[in-house]
């Protein structure tokens, strides 16, 4: 009887070797698809970051040619256009951080970043009149403040961990 055990258990070992075996290369054929798929979307970016420039030159150029470029709102569309680059240039950032299997904590720090850009943006386009009532232009502006605000204490103690040593990576 005891060699039957031994049998079996020698039997269900090596069933699990080779389940082992066939989920470690299933893991690593998803792993190598999943960095594919990661180098694609920096790719698309960095293409997207490209095409954004030559389509803000352009639109300078016309704005220069047509005689706009003195017009206010004109210059605050390029400016916004140039904050969506940056925000477009730190995604692609990340992106290739998590490529790269960057620490954790770089990661963190792009990704706030990306938010405050996209926060200063929103706050040098924001303009009350795009909004039904004063309230509702009141109620964004707030929200604006709080989230600007929250992603600055991030910084901060972002900053202030990493410079007291305490950080493990």
């Amino acid at each position: 009887m005891g060699s039957a055990d031994e049998e079996a258990e020698s039997s269900a070992a090596t069933e699990r070797e080779f389940d082992t075996s066939l989920s470690g290369r299933y893991s690593q054929l998803v792993a190598r698809f999943v960095h594919g798929v990661e180098l694609a979307a920096a790719t698309v970016f960095a293409g997207l970051f490209a095409i954004g420039v030559v389509d803000l030159v352009l639109q300078i150029v016309g704005a220069v040619q047509s005689g706009r470029i003195t017009d206010p709102l004109v210059v605050i569309g390029f400016i916004d256009t140039g904050l969506l680059l940056l925000i477009i240039v730190e995604v692609y950032q990340t992106v290739l951080a998590y490529v790269e299997e960057t620490e954790t904590q770089r990661i963190v720090e792009l990704v706030i970043y990306t938010g405050v850009i996209a926060m200063a943006r929103k706050v040098i386009i924001f303009r009350t009149g795009e909004y039904d009532t004063l309230v509702d232009a009141l109620l964004a502006a707030g929200s604006y403040a709080i989230i600007i605000f929250a992603l600055v204490g991030l910084l901060y103690a972002d900053r202030t961990y990493r410079g007291s040593g305490v950080a493990s990576e």
